[in-house]
């Protein structure tokens, strides 16, 4: 649910103010924020769904006492925060979320070496959601509203699978080969 939102939020906010006066879009979207969190309660969704919602609420709320689009283009920002924070927390308690999860959706049985290589997943996916969080920050700053919108929108998606291809492939043909 929060991906969905997230995945169209950016575009749809650029498409919305060209037609529409910046207070009236910044309502409509805590309107349907508060909805989506009112519907995540009531379905008992993850935290992740409420935080990241909470975050549009409140960022949006600033967004409208400032009238400022630039608080607006830092959602994506502390969105990225949040999933930083969660990897950066598994990596410093070592909770091999990425461990888990890949034995959660990966059915066969994982050799050693894989084991070893994926508890240090939660380490390379908090260093590239940080490196991510920079290029957002950059792009808040020095980028057009349009390459905001399409980065914020479609950048993590391809960011995110050219990250994971590279942990794929160096694992699969190196690191997992060296510690076997």
């Amino acid at each position: 649910m929060s991906s969905l939102l997230t995945l169209l939020f950016a575009p749809s906010f650029l498409l919305l103010i060209h037609y529409f006066a910046f207070e009236q879009v910044v309502i409509l979207y805590i309107i349907f924020s508060l909805l989506l969190l009112f519907y995540a309660y009531q379905k008992k969704k993850k935290f992740e769904d409420f935080v990241v919602l909470g975050i549009y609420v409140v960022l949006l709320s600033v967004a409208y006492f400032y009238a400022s689009i630039d608080i607006v283009k830092f959602i994506p920002v502390f969105t990225t925060m949040a999933f930083f924070t969660l990897f950066a927390e598994a990596t410093l308690h070592k909770k091999e979320l990425i461990l888990k999860l890949t034995q959660k959706f990966y059915k066969k049985e994982l050799s050693n070496a894989e084991v070893e290589y994926l508890k240090l997943g939660d380490i390379y996916w908090s260093i590239s959601i940080l490196i991510y969080m920079f290029i957002q920050i950059g792009l808040v700053f020095f980028a057009t509203d349009e390459l905001w919108a399409l980065y914020s929108s479609l950048g993590w998606y391809v960011y995110f699978l050219i990250v994971l291809g590279f942990q794929i492939i160096y694992g699969k043909f190196y690191a997992i080969k060296m510690s076997a």
